[in-house]
């Protein structure tokens, strides 16, 4: 599988949600056996985790192949604002990793608090 490359906007104090659907050749992955991370940080050798996020908690994997992603406004609001690195891993149930998608993670600075 290749990865995928989207950059992600994101605001503090704001509740955040993101989605996508994982499919080959038009047919969504069947995800029930799945379970997901993601993880934001500074740069990709830092050891600094801004989101460590993990299914079921945060992530949601469905059998369309669908991946949902919230995060609540209380956790945005303690994430420093400006440019970061994320990506997003699955792993079968047999332990194979499949990195998803990774890209720019830019949190906008809130305004109103």
């Amino acid at each position: 599988m290749q990865t995928g490359r989207y950059n992600i906007s994101a605001r503090q104090g704001q509740t955040f949600n993101f989605s996508f659907t994982i499919k080959t050749d038009g047919t969504p992955w069947n995800l029930s056996t799945y379970s997901a991370r993601m993880q934001v940080r500074p740069t990709n050798i830092s050891s600094t985790k801004y989101l460590d996020l993990v299914s079921p908690t945060n992530i949601t994997l469905t059998s369309g192949g669908s991946v949902s992603i919230t995060v609540n406004a209380t956790t945005m609001a303690g994430i420093v604002y400006g440019n970061h690195v994320y990506d997003i891993e699955l792993e079968s149930a047999g332990g194979t990793v499949y990195t998803v998608l990774e890209g720019k993670f830019q949190v906008r600075q809130e305004v109103t608090h």
